[in-house]
């Protein structure tokens, strides 16, 4: 592709700058407006200055990318409610053997629960019971937040679902899910195996102090405890003896009466005259006063035992009630899970992504019978958003040409037929995305890698194209600002208002550099296409 005008190449690249910048930094001091709108002024920027027109910005939005990330998104509110991700933390702490035991399963839970439902969602949702765990075990942070992050960028990179490039590569390529699952599994496996062994490494002698050990097997228990307990507490069933106790006080007001069928209503006792032989009015002899206690006795004992029944109806209706509630949630949660695995089942099957997904969560939605709102509300729509803008704006800079002509120059030296050729490949697609970020280098790269690659076989065109996946994604490591993952992970830890800890630009550098290096390079030995 021929450059275009010196003048609509200055103005494409600085719209396309004011978009990373902002994409990079997103709180920069001379135009704090975040990445999202900072998507959108790149945008427009380039509309404006005529890189491309109204209609070419429009038909730049990648509508299938879009549906996929949304039904995805959906599908991850509804699991949540459903306490999938409830039962993965319980996992992390069920029955550990010490701080090396704990970030191993930091591990395999961030990469399991990553290839599944979007890397940063899991981050999201694990960063906060993470801190909560090394904290209360008296274990250093940061081994564990380096865990979530870095493997929840690894397992990602084993689905087209784990993460936004992915379902980018997996849209455009056309691979089926089967074939990019099995083709880069084996990488992501061993991958994950040799970051875990690089954080054990790293920070062996701070997990294997004794006092932390010591203090790690019973906490986890004592958490669950405390959740059973507060559940209890506000659970139906142990409300009833308050009810019960209250509507017993009533019972002795004037003029009150119980609405129970079963209950009889008595009238109050009226003080026993006794009449003697001779006609006046004397006290009662002990026979007749035995007599009168023995009619309350019995009035009494008669009251009590329907206050009793009360009770007992009370509590039989309200654990029933409770039952019933029980059940409903146990069918609905089931629900979730079967359509979730029926959605997986689809896309493994090979059926359209972006409806397999958005008819999941249509699903979800009329499964829960109620206004989806409240879930819907929770779907990240500003991620959306910054993908249309970043869908024009990176289609825009392409037009400029300088993405064609640095391929151009480099193609012949990253050409996969050749080890050398993967090195320097995969070397340019480690720096891209961490100056342009993953998904920017995706659409700038991905069509020409693959028609470089085309040129020599099919075969070759999928492993270029599940090496940019596998790269890209694992380039997320390199540095704190290489994924929004890390970020997630490094502000929900920073902004905890009980475990708050600050990880650094370069302290997340010290472990990123080389375990993104070594972890990269043994994944590509590993990736083969079908």
């Amino acid at each position: 592709m021929a450059m275009e005008p010196t003048v609509k190449v200055a103005l494409g690249t600085a719209a396309f700058g004011i978009f990373w910048v902002l994409a990079v930094f997103p709180a920069v001091p001379f135009l704090p407006i975040g990445r999202t709108a900072g998507s959108l002024l790149g945008a427009m920027l380039m509309v404006l200055f005529g890189v491309m027109s109204a209609d070419e910005a429009y038909a730049a939005v990648d509508l299938p990318i879009l549906g996929l990330l949304f039904g995805t998104m959906v599908v991850s509110v509804y699991l949540e409610r459903a306490d999938m991700f409830k039962h993965l933390g319980r996992l992390l702490s069920w029955r550990s053997q010490g701080g090396k035991d704990l970030l191993v399963r930091t591990c395999v839970v961030a990469a399991l629960a990553s290839a599944l439902f979007t890397n940063d969602t899991c981050c999201v949702v694990l960063t906060e019971f993470i801190l909560k765990i090394a904290r209360q075990n008296n274990l250093p942070p940061k081994p564990f937040l380096l865990a979530l992050a870095s493997s929840a960028n690894i397992g990602s990179a084993a689905t087209p679902i784990g993460n936004p490039q992915n379902l980018v590569i997996a849209v455009q390529s056309g691979i089926s899910f089967g074939q990019f699952v099995f083709g880069i599994l084996p990488a992501t496996l061993v991958g994950a195996v040799v970051n875990a062994a690089i954080l054990l490494c790293l920070y062996w002698r701070h997990l294997s102090d004794e006092k932390c050990v010591e203090v790690v097997a019973p906490v986890p228990t004592d958490v669950v405890e405390e959740e059973d307990v507060t559940s209890h507490r506000f659970s139906p069933a142990t409300m009833s003896h308050p009810r019960s106790s209250s509507h017993h006080h009533h019972h002795h007001q004037p003029g009150s009466s119980l609405s129970s069928p079963d209950c009889e209503v008595f009238e109050p006792v009226k003080p026993v005259t006794v009449i003697s032989n001779g006609g006046s009015n004397n006290k009662p002899d002990a026979a007749d006063a035995a007599v009168v206690v023995g009619i309350h006795q019995r009035r009494g004992g008669v009251g009590g035992g329907v206050r009793m029944k009360e009770e007992h109806a009370f509590r039989w209706v309200e654990e029933k009630e409770e039952a019933m509630e029980q059940w409903k949630s146990t069918v609905w949660k089931t629900g979730v899970y079967v359509i979730t695995l029926s959605m997986l089942v689809a896309l493994l099957l090979g059926l359209n992504m972006s409806w397999s997904a958005i008819t999941a969560a249509l699903a979800l939605i009329v499964l829960d019978f109620k206004d989806a709102r409240p879930c819907l509300e929770k779907v990240s729509y500003p991620l959306l958003l910054f993908f249309c803008g970043m869908f024009i704006t990176v289609d825009g800079f392409n037009k400029t040409g300088i993405p064609s002509a640095f391929w151009e120059f480099m193609e012949p030296y990253a050409r996969i037929d050749t080890p050398t050729g993967i090195v320097i490949l995969a070397l340019v697609i480690l720096l891209l995305s961490n100056v342009a970020s993953n998904v920017p280098t995706v659409l700038l790269l991905g069509a020409r890698v693959a028609a470089s690659a085309a040129a020599i076989s099919p075969a070759a065109e999928t492993n270029a194209w599940l090496i940019l996946a596998w790269v890209s994604t694992v380039a997320g490591n390199l540095s704190l600002l290489g994924s929004a993952a890390n970020l997630i992970v490094c502000e929900q830890a920073r902004r905890s208002e009980q475990y708050g800890y600050t990880l650094s630009f370069f302290s997340h550098l010290q472990f990123g550099f080389p375990a993104t290096l070594i972890v990269t390079g043994i994944g590509l030995l590993l990736i083969r296409s079908n």
